[in-house]
C-alpha cells in the first residue's frame, strides 16, 4: 500500500530482458538518491512510476536496485521498458501520515497528456484518460498519475475518452518527473481506491 507522495526520484538505468521473446519480462536496474535504500531491504515493495514493484537484487551501499517485471506489467504500464527518470516510493508503514491517499501501485490504465502548460505560478495538467475509467473519475476526487497522488479540477466526457484537469503546484513539478511530461506523454494512472469498492457495491452483480 502507498499514498501516491513521492519519496525520490531515481532513474532507471538499465533494462534487461529475461528471456529470448516478447513472452518474457525485464529486468530493471535503477538508481536511487544516496541514502534511499537505507532501510530497504530485499523483497521490500516499492512503487515504480505507480506501479508496485518487489526489490530482487539491492546494494544499499551504492544506492542501486532492481526489480523483475513480466511482459504483463510491461504491456499494461508506462515509462518502465526503457532508460530514463522514474518517481520512486517505498511501501506505506502502518504508522506513517497518509498524507496523499490510499493507493495501491496497481495501474488501472494508461492515459495521454492532451495538454501541459503554466498557468500562473503552477502548471494544468490535461490526460486522456481510457474511457472505461470514466466512471470512477470526479470533480475535487483523488487520482494518481505515474504514481503521484492529485486531485481532479475538470472532468470531460468525450466520444473516445475522458479529459481531466489537474493543478500542479511547483513543489510537485520540483519534486516529481511531471515536469517531464509533454503533450502526447503516456502516463500510469490509478483510480481512487474507495472510487473502486463503491462502484463493485453498486454494480447489479454485487446485488444479486
Amino acid at each position: 500500500m502507498f499514498t501516491g507522495i513521492i519519496s525520490g526520484v531515481g532513474r532507471i538505468t538499465d533494462t534487461l530482458p529475461l528471456g529470448g521473446d516478447a513472452a518474457h519480462g525485464k529486468r530493471l536496474r535503477i538508481q536511487a538518491p544516496k541514502g534511499y535504500l537505507d532501510d530497504v531491504q530485499s523483497g521490500d515493495s516499492i512503487a515504480l512510476n505507480g506501479a508496485c514493484m518487489t526489490v530482487t537484487e539491492l546494494d544499499a551501499a551504492a544506492a542501486n536496485f532492481a526489480v523483475d517485471i513480466s511482459a504483463e506489467s510491461l504491456a499494461r504500464t508506462a515509462g518502465l521498458d526503457q532508460p530514463g527518470p522514474i518517481n520512486l516510493e517505498k511501501a506505506l508503514r502502518a504508522n506513517d501520515r497518509l498524507g496523499g491517499h490510499l493507493v495501491s501501485g496497481h495501474v488501472d490504465g494508461i492515459g495521454v497528456v492532451s495538454h501541459f502548460a503554466p498557468v500562473g505560478e503552477s502548471w494544468e495538467l490535461r490526460v486522456e484518460a481510457p474511457r472505461e475509467l470514466a466512471r470512477f473519475l470526479a470533480y475535487k476526487g483523488s487520482i494518481t498519475v505515474n504514481g503521484v497522488s492529485l486531485t481532479v479540477n475538470r472532468v470531460t466526457d468525450t466520444p473516445r475518452a475522458c479529459e481531466i484537469s489537474i493543478n500542479l503546484i511547483p513543489h510537485t513539478i520540483e519534486q516529481t518527473t511531471l515536469g517531464n511530461l509533454a503533450a502526447g506523454s503516456r502516463v500510469n494512472l490509478e483510480i481512487d481506491l474507495i472510487a473502486r469498492y463503491v462502484e463493485r457495491m453498486l454494480s447489479p452483480a454485487a446485488a444479486t
